[in-house]
């Protein structure tokens, strides 16, 4: 009696099936990361970008969102905003960043500063 083995070459598809799916998972894993670094970049130079504004509100408010300007782009992100009223600063800074697949994303987020004692901040 002779056996007939059809599952010939079985074993490679499931392993490229395999692979494949473990490449997918790592290209969706590092997407994910690099958005996250984006957006940690975009909040850091926003948390900064206000301190650094915040200092300056009352003594220069004119120059207040200059030196923010500064410290957001040396951040590596853009300020796309901010505002100075009654001492409080509100800076928002955004990061574009180009992930493969799916093109050119920004992400931003904003951040406010100013004297402690200041109710609502």
């Amino acid at each position: 009696m002779r056996v007939v083995l059809r599952e010939r070459g079985a074993g490679t598809v499931w392993v490229v099936v395999g692979m494949a799916l473990v490449w997918v998972v790592a290209v969706v894993g590092v997407q994910v990361g690099v958005g996250r670094v984006a957006w940690n970049r975009a909040r850091l130079a926003a948390d900064l970008g206000a301190l650094a504004a915040a200092k300056w509100a009352f003594a220069d408010p004119e120059n207040a969102c200059g030196r923010a300007r500064r410290i957001v782009e040396v951040n590596g992100a853009v300020l796309a905003s901010c505002a100075v009223a009654g001492g409080v600063v509100e800076v928002s800074a955004s990061v574009e960043v180009s992930l493969p697949g799916l093109g050119t994303r920004t992400f931003a987020t904003s951040a406010k500063a100013g004297p402690a004692d200041i109710p609502g901040l």
